[in-house]
């Protein structure tokens, strides 16, 4: 199969997934058959908010073929507690967090009991006849009103704030004193999850004499999981061993601990056999980790002549009853308070996010998290302060993106960009399309009657973050990774990164960069990922790390291995090593390409015939371990929607969209641009379909595809796709930056800035996501929506005010 990897880096390749499955190589969780396997199911709560006063396991028990039913009580005896803390974030408020529930129940779906049996199906009858006696408590679902506190969810702290996190520099007042104009806007952002195509799963397999746990996980990040798994069950680290195989996406809500995942590595040990657990697509929606449900309040000082010149930003952030574990529920807030204004020079800003607990699922890290809500915030704001001084909201864009000559910028957020490439994206989109043409055209259809709109949103992400986040914190959750790689015998390469494939294709990024440092055929190495017994330890996926921390980590190995290689055959010929050099498997005269040795012959001398090789003892395997020096590596772009609303239905049609977006050496074109367009799919989700819906009660509305809404393709234009090219920097040697969130990060933006676009012909404007034909039709006056619904997420009242907009 050769022929499918004839392109070296810097061209496109297909995805690693499918060389593994033409090759019969596919690692799967499904694929694992362990003699003896039980199935378990998680009883969750039925209630937002309850105490639990007694569980009656009983006739549960009795079913013929349960092997056991587990409460909280019962997996506390080998499952330590744990908190969701942060060392850089002392005033975090992180409660004690149980695998299972025991006394109290904080959100309608946190797992309660767990039964284990003979098969899935058995264990979900035996789950039926078990009884919960519980007295419920009152929910705060609400982050307004968790804020304000009348009901604490958690006593012992005497209030609802999880964390507040605030930031000033600069003269604020004096900025927006001074302003030609002030805008400001109150945005609502809804909550919503990853909806992976494969469930979270897992199967623990336990052995009790010599204490060793294994897990076949769907997680992101198996050494986490392996220091997870053995501090809280009390286990020798080294004694844990975590495999993650291809995993059917993760998006951030697998990179982290969940209860019902450690219960069933508890119920493991406690009966000597394996066990095995999926969650079905209502757990998911219940149980896995959400994300941005915010409430900002938001203002821009904007000077006459368009100079932006201060920010003024008040975020409002729900997180659900607890601080996830190990990464802490700080980060999106964080993510906010650092990057608005992120794309543009200004002056002063003063920002604060507050964190606070609710009665709903449990909320942390999902892709992009909270630079999408800083991106959005950031660009409506700027539209509005452009309309209002009648300037072109593009060209004070233009006007106050970073430049070259800015750079390095230490922005008034505290943040300090050492590259940018703003006026490369820019020169790209200009060669790619007429703006001020696409613009006029816009205009002119709403001169005529039509919703239709465009809008532009710059952004940055940040990528590849260093150790000074989680490792300063004191978290358990590594920045670096590391790769080996072994000459074998017959030629062929061996590698194994700490990396993860996650149907990101980094497996094959990696790959094609260990290809090109040796000097090999694709084909020629084999790699091995997501096992914890075999790699470096290190970081797995998460914050669009794997390429930019774990190709330039694959770079430095192969580099060393050719050296160690090409001193071998220097040896061999008596040449110097300098004249000689690896091509496509061969070691070959550098001058004229005269191949002198084979891979093979090198391996077979190296391994069975050293003594032919004088001086020498050949090792033929090659590691480095990698993590940036820098705090992050910034990609940046910018993202173009045009959308026309149909003012009868409210319904936002998405006409064209187009991406530019720089990211440093690009090893993968073809994979590159996926990533980035399942990141603004995922992005257009939120900005038009995707919302978990509560009532006041906490209970959710919408758990299931026939009613939380994904887009699909007929949903969807083709998202025109261009690469700009900055100029190069970083400690490493390749230059890369990440993707795998630049597209969620702007797309939401450039939707809403659209879609305010086409309401500016009816005098209006919408600031919250996502942009369903209710809230838009509220907007234009056709209905009436209940005061407090967009704050609640709850679904709206619907009156008519006119039969038509």
């Amino acid at each position: 199969m050769t022929e499918l990897f004839p392109a070296p880096i810097g061209e496109a390749l297909p995805h690693r997934r499918t060389w593994r499955l033409l090759h019969g190589r596919g690692r799967y969780v499904g694929d694992v058959k362990i003699p003896g396997m039980l199935h378990a199911t998680v009883v969750r709560s039925p209630h937002a908010h309850a105490r639990i006063e007694a569980i009656d396991t009983a006739s549960a028990k009795a079913l013929p073929g349960v092997a056991a039913v587990f409460t909280g009580a019962d997996i506390a005896t080998v499952c330590r507690l744990w908190r969701g803390v942060h060392g850089l974030f002392p005033a975090l408020n992180a409660p004690l967090q149980h695998a299972l529930a025991i006394d109290t129940a904080r959100f309608a779906g946190e797992p309660v009991a767990l039964v284990v049996a003979t098969s899935r199906a058995v264990a979900e009858d035996a789950a039926a006849l078990i009884t919960i006696d519980w007295t419920p408590l009152p929910a705060v679902a609400d982050p307004q009103v968790a804020r304000d506190g009348s009901d604490v969810i958690h006593p012992a702290f005497g209030t609802n704030v999880c964390l507040v996190q605030s930031h000033a520099s600069g003269d604020v007042d004096a900025a927006f004193a001074a302003a030609g104009v002030v805008a400001e806007e109150t945005f609502r952002f809804g909550r919503h999850t990853g909806v992976p195509i494969e469930p979270r799963g897992l199967i623990a397999e336990f052995d009790p004499t010599e204490r060793r746990l294994t897990v076949h996980h769907s997680h992101q990040c198996p050494h986490q999981m392996q220091n997870d798994f053995a501090v809280l069950l009390g286990l020798a680290e080294h004694r844990v061993r975590v495999i993650a195989p291809d995993i059917g996406g993760g998006f951030g809500i697998k990179q982290q601990l969940y209860g019902d995942e450690i219960a069933v590595c508890a119920a493991a040990m406690l009966l000597g056999r394996p066990v095995a657990w999926t969650a079905d697509r209502l757990e998911s929606f219940t149980a896995d980790i959400h994300a941005r449900e915010h409430v900002v309040h938001g203002r821009v000082a904007l000077s006459a002549e368009g100079d932006i010149l201060a920010f003024d930003v008040d975020d409002l952030h729900a997180i659900g009853p607890y601080s996830q574990f190990p990464r802490s529920s700080a980060g999106e807030g964080r993510a906010v308070v650092a990057q608005t204004g992120a794309p543009y020079k200004f002056g002063a800003i003063r920002a604060r996010a507050t964190a606070v607990f609710q009665n709903k699922g449990m909320s942390g890290h999902y892709r992009g998290v909270g630079q999408p809500i800083a991106c959005a915030v950031t660009e409506v704001l700027i539209d509005h302060a452009a309309r209002k001084a009648g300037l072109d909201p593009i060209a004070v864009r233009r006007r106050n993106f970073l430049r070259g000559t800015d750079l390095p910028y230490a922005a008034p957020t505290g943040v300090t960009y050492a590259r940018l490439a703003f006026e490369e994206c820019f020169a790209a989109l200009d060669a790619h399309l007429d703006v001020a043409a696409l613009q006029t055209e816009c205009a002119a259809a709403r001169a005529k009657g039509r919703l239709r709109g465009l809008g532009l949103a710059c952004f940055v992400e940040m990528t590849a973050r260093g150790s000074g986040f989680y490792g300063a914190g004191g978290v358990a959750v590594s920045s670096r990774d590391g790769c080996t790689l072994r000459l074998e015998p017959t030629g062929g390469i061996r590698a194994l990164s700490s990396i993860t494939e996650q149907g990101q294709g980094a497996e094959t990024g990696v790959l094609q960069v260990i290809a090109a440092s040796v000097g090999v055929p694709l084909d020629a190495v084999e790699m091995i990922t997501g096992d914890t017994a075999t790699s470096f330890h290190g970081g797995g996926t998460w914050g669009s790390r794997c390429m930019a921390i774990g190709g330039e980590a694959a770079w430095r190995a192969g580099r060393a291995l050719r050296t160690e290689i090409l001193d071998i055959a220097a040896r061999l010929l008596q040449a110097d090593a300098a004249a000689l050099d690896i091509r496509d498997g061969a070691v070959v005269e550098a001058a004229t390409g005269a191949v002198r040795f084979t891979l093979a012959e090198i391996g077979v001398i190296a391994h069975f015939r050293p003594h032919e090789v004088p001086g020498a003892q050949p090792q033929l395997v090659a590691s480095a371990s990698y993590g940036s020096e820098a705090p992050f590596r910034p990609g940046c772009g910018l993202q173009l929607a045009v959308v026309e609303i149909d003012p009868d239905s409210g319904k936002v049609r998405l006409d064209r969209f187009v991406v530019v977006h720089e990211c440093g050496l690009v090893v993968n074109p073809l994979l590159v641009d996926e990533q980035i367009r399942g990141g603004v799919v995922q992005g257009l989700g939120a900005a038009l379909f995707e919302e978990l819906l509560y009532d006041a009660d906490g209970q959710l509305l919408n758990g299931s595809l026939a009613d939380y809404l994904v887009p699909t393709a007929p949903e969807l234009c083709d998202i025109e796709l261009l690469h700009a090219h900055g100029p190069a920097s970083g400690d490493d040697d390749l230059g890369i930056a990440g993707v795998g969130e630049a597209g969620t990060t702007g797309a939401s933006a450039a939707v809403l800035c659209a879609v305010n676009d086409a309401l500016s012909a009816r005098r209006v404007t919408l600031a919250q996501i996502p942009c369903t034909p209710e809230r838009i039709l509220a907007a234009l006056g056709v209905i009436r929506t209940r005061p407090d619904a967009a704050r609640s997420g709850a679904p709206a009242s619907i009156t008519s005010d006119s039969p038509r907009g």
